[in-house]
């Protein structure tokens, strides 16, 4: 039996929050993280996303500040994007419910002179983007002589989305004498190199090993030809409306988010919902507020636009594309399997990602299991076009792993054939029956 919040010496005000909310328990992240910063101490904390990490740094800090006070903030935390500022500042709202301790939460896609106007009576806790938090400071809205805490959030982000130059301006600007948090799902050479940097001296505490994802997940590998053939794969998979009750699925591009939302909004039923970066700040906040309300099932979204995506009771995470970055994995799948829940992590790969799942596999130190595709789903012949693309992407990930490799793609000469005559490899080149599975 772990620790209770009463034990973490959490003040009353947010003991009776918690209880509203309904947390009983502290998280391993909580009960491990809070008496660190409680102490004083700086604290790099490593772990995955739904693990309780918002909370972990929240409790102590909100129990220091004890209460309102002047009109500068006391407390920043910097986020990546500005549905993670948004999310910040709905659980710094709910610990708060019973405290007068004052926040805001600040973010590019509007206008500024609108935050100002919202920081002007006075703010204890401010969640900020970097970008606006400059354009603030910049206009004289804001001043940050008196931050005692600054909270890094998802550092790794923060690193992958070219921040670095705009927390060292404000790293120029905030005093001194403060007690600095960064929160990272891994801890890549990169997060240790800013840990190194802007934390002198500090406690690194880790939940589980850098990019281990959260045990309650299970993971699952289809392998399919093509693209057209994922398509043909979730528009079969979301028909299960009893398994697949809410699902988030994850897109590298804008275009591929417009193919699967064509797709599902004809095959699957319950309300859907797209996200990517041209749609509009209210519409993303709008899909996300309603997905975590349950008016929404499926949800279409890119990486960026699902940052301080939390919502409970996700049953699937699907991975359309391999994510660019490595890390985001762990991210993705981490929407699922919150706060106690089972969930389920899907991720649809062609022959040119199988590269990049083995590089995740060796990430997260297990092999992912493979399923095989159902029977009903129709398996398209991969048109010339994408497999020649896979092909010098292939090419590509071979050299990677051996640089003297030359590229059998380039180097292979077609020659002429008729139907049914061998070509240079000594294969035929008539194209076997696709039979039942093959057609469209």
């Amino acid at each position: 039996m772990g620790k209770r919040f009463e034990e973490l010496k959490v003040s009353r005000s947010l003991l009776k929050a918690l209880e509203e909310i309904g947390f009983r328990e502290p998280t391993p992240v909580q009960e491990l993280v809070i008496p660190v910063i409680q102490s004083g101490m700086n604290v790099v904390g490593i772990a995955q996303t739904g693990t309780g990490k918002t909370a972990a740094y929240l409790l102590p800090v909100l129990t220091r500040l004890v209460k309102a006070e002047g009109t500068e903030p006391r407390c920043l935390v910097l986020v990546p994007t500005r549905e993670l500022s948004v999310q910040v500042g709905e659980d710094i709202a709910e610990l708060t419910a019973f405290s007068d301790l004052r926040h805001a939460s600040v973010f590019g896609g509007v206008g500024w002179t609108r935050h100002a106007a919202l920081l002007e009576p006075g703010v204890d806790v401010l969640a900020a983007t970097p970008g606006r938090l400059w354009d603030l400071y910049q206009a004289h809205a804001l001043s940050l002589k008196k931050v005692k805490y600054l909270v890094i959030d998802e550092a790794d982000r923060m690193l992958d989305m070219g921040f670095m130059p705009q927390l060292r301006q404000l790293f120029e600007i905030l005093p001194a004498r403060r007690q600095n948090l960064l929160f990272s799902a891994t801890f890549s050479e990169k997060v240790e190199k800013m840990a190194e940097e802007f934390l002198d001296h500090y406690e690194k505490v880790e939940v589980a090993p850098s990019a281990t994802p959260v045990e309650e997940v299970k993971q699952i590998v289809y392998r399919v030809p093509n693209f057209q053939t994922k398509l043909n794969l979730i528009g079969h998979l979301l028909q299960d409306e009893l398994q697949f009750r809410r699902v988030i699925l994850f897109v590298k591009t804008k275009a591929s988010a417009e193919a699967v939302y064509r797709v599902i909004r004809r095959k699957s039923e319950g309300e859907k919902r797209i996200m990517h970066s041209d749609k509009g700040q209210s519409t993303r906040l709008n899909a996300i507020r309603a997905f975590k309300e349950g008016e929404v099932r499926i949800l279409i979204t890119t990486d960026l636009s699902a940052r301080g995506l939390d919502a409970s009771e996700v049953t699937h995470v699907i991975n359309f594309d391999i994510p660019p970055h490595y890390e985001d994995y762990i991210h993705r799948i981490g929407r699922t399997a919150r706060a106690g829940h089972h969930g389920t992590a899907i991720t649809l790969v062609t022959p040119d990602e199988v590269w990049h799942l083995r590089h995740i596999e060796k990430m997260i130190r297990m092999t992912i299991a493979e399923a095989p595709v159902p029977e009903e789903v129709v398996v398209t012949e991969t048109q010339f076009e994408e497999r020649q693309k896979q092909k010098r992407e292939v090419d590509r990930q071979r050299k990677v792993d051996d640089p003297s490799f030359k590229g059998a793609f380039h180097e292979k000469k077609r020659l002429p054939t008729s139907s049914g005559k061998k070509t240079s490899t000594g294969r035929s080149s008539r194209r076997p029956s696709a039979g039942k599975r093959g057609k469209r």
